[in-house]
């Protein structure tokens, strides 16, 4: 049987309309005493508020939208694990699709949660141009870029890519490596293109000339990594040392360096980034740039919501903000590797 405001207000000994008041915090104030009963008849009689209706007064759905290139990676299924839990503890659901680094399946899903009506979206672009742009600008629906930027366009949330790459190679040069290759990711991928600058970065500053060194741009996974390293240390010349531009990525090396029969680190050191927790638990634990997966995803949140709530967005120079990095040390790179690897990175 189908429970009713009007059930509610009969077992309450008040009028729908204070039942509505107490679902809906207002408009009108509510007794403490007559509330409580309220809360108790809605308790008892299992009453479920109709949320289409709600939404139709409210002008909201409450659901915001996240497209991903993948979240079988372990870096996007922990960002958007992230951005679900402070969602909600906005009051927001999420939906959540992959776009599988595909220009026409992101757009699908993005005019689909368009469709759905939903408050906002999250979106970490896929490769080349943005084909859904002018749906999102036609909505006029707020939406913010996480991981990638679109220049200009909406407010992006984005690590310092350039200076943990540069903290990660300048860390193996610290290990006394002289031959420190990249496997960097895609070469039209933001992430990619500024670590690799990082990277060449720390090499100069350590006197060496980074054309002098190999670089291989591979997708962003285990296997494309793998698949890199087993031709990077086939060389005549192999390297001491890779900085792996995903954690994914070197999972693949070190596979690879296994199957050689090669020794990490006393032959190859290692260091990567974004700190996904799968890498504490490799052997050795992998060196990595930690990134602010919470931190990241409250910012991101705090964008979106500030647009739902009628706030202006700066101008195009102060839309992006980039979090800080931290350098996680690990055996990888020939640090002394915690027993059961360690705790993941604390953040405020």
């Amino acid at each position: 049987m189908t429970v009713r405001r009007s059930d509610v207000a009969r077992l309450a000994g008040t009028s729908p309309s204070v039942v509505s008041y107490v679902l809906n915090g207002g408009p009108r104030g509510v007794a403490e005493e007559t509330r409580q009963r309220v809360l108790a008849a809605i308790e008892q009689l299992g009453y479920r508020p109709n949320g289409i209706a709600r939404s139709l007064r409210m002008a909201r759905t409450m659901t915001l939208g996240l497209v991903v290139p993948d979240n079988a990676n372990p870096f996007f299924a922990e960002l958007a694990r992230a951005i679900e839990e402070e969602s909600f503890a906005e009051g927001y659901t999420l939906l959540i699709g992959n776009s599988s680094e595909d220009d026409d399946r992101q757009t699908t899903y993005v005019q689909t949660f368009l469709a759905r009506q939903v408050d906002g979206l999250f979106l970490v672009p896929a490769h080349g141009p943005l084909g859904c742009l002018e749906d999102l600008q036609r909505a006029k629906t707020p939406w913010v870029t996480l991981d990638r930027a679109v220049e200009g366009i909406a407010p992006a949330v984005l690590v310092d890519n350039r200076g943990g790459a540069y903290a990660a190679t300048r860390h193996l040069l610290e290990h006394g490596r002289r031959r420190i290759a990249c496997l960097a990711g895609p070469q039209d991928v933001m992430p990619a293109t500024d670590r690799v600058a990082g990277w060449r970065s720390a090499l100069a500053d350590g006197g060496i000339q980074p054309d002098a060194m190999s670089l291989w741009h591979a997708p962003f996974g285990r296997q494309a990594g793998y698949s890199a390293a087993r031709k990077m240390l086939a060389a005549d010349e192999r390297p001491d040392a890779i900085f792996a531009a995903s954690d994914e990525q070197a999972m693949g090396v070190l596979r690879a360096v296994a199957e050689l029969g090669l020794v990490c680190p006393d032959e190859l050191a290692i260091a990567s980034f974004d700190g996904v927790a799968a890498a504490m638990y490799s052997t050795p634990g992998l060196t990595t740039v930690q990134q602010p997966f919470r931190l990241l995803a409250r910012a991101a949140v705090s964008h979106l919501v500030q647009q739902l709530g009628g706030g202006e967005v700066d101008a195009d120079e102060a839309r992006t903000e980039v979090l800080p990095v931290q350098l996680v040390r690990r055996g990888s790179c020939g640090c002394i590797d915690p027993t059961g690897g360690d705790a993941p990175e604390t953040e405020d």
